[in-house]
């Protein structure tokens, strides 16, 4: 017997994979949650699954999404970027990783970690949502909307509201696997 997830996932293997291992599970790494930011930022406007597709050329052409490291490229590394067929090349969006990584380690340095900063908009635990149907799930919340406020405030880009939602659900900040997913109720015990 097939086990029920959320429709999203489809049959893809990739999307699978990351459906059942990672989306939803609570992240407690600063590095992780720079990565869901960046990967959430580049989706904007495209599928998740065409991101994901390229996940691991972005691990390699951004440093393992190290953010002091992405803080100091400069034009010729960006440029370099941009001819890089294995990732999405488009230059706002590069310009926009490298500024984040920079606003990114202005809230580490703030907070003590980015982590701390960011559990705080659900205050420090998981937001456990019981959507029956996938149509149900919205594309922002009060707290994203909070969350892409502070978040541009702090100089951060690509970070509206609903990219803030993907990403806190991508980071565990939110369960929104429907309640017959079977992932429901492991991240539910996370």
């Amino acid at each position: 017997m097939m086990q029920k997830r959320c429709t999203w996932a489809g049959d893809d293997p990739l999307m699978v994979a990351y459906h059942d291992r990672e989306w939803g599970v609570p992240v407690h790494d600063d590095r992780k949650h720079f990565e869901f930011l960046v990967l959430d930022a580049f989706q904007a406007g495209l599928s998740w699954a065409i991101v994901l597709k390229k996940r691991e050329n972005f691990r390699r052409a951004f440093d393992d999404f190290d953010p002091e490291k992405i803080a100091r490229y400069r034009a010729t590394r960006i440029a370099r970027l941009l001819r890089d067929e294995g990732i999405i090349r488009n230059r706002q969006k590069v310009e926009g990783t490298v500024r984040n990584a920079r606003a990114f380690l202005q809230v580490q340095e703030q907070h003590g970690s980015f982590d701390a900063f960011v559990w705080d908009f659900v205050d420090g635990k998981v937001r456990r949502n019981a959507w029956k149907a996938r149509g149900q799930i919205p594309a922002r919340t009060a707290e994203s909307d909070r969350l892409s406020a502070a978040l541009k405030a702090r100089d951060f880009t690509f970070v509206g509201s609903t990219i803030c939602y993907a990403y806190m659900q991508a980071a565990g900040l939110v369960n929104d696997h429907v309640v017959s997913c079977f992932r429901y109720a492991a991240v539910r015990k996370a």
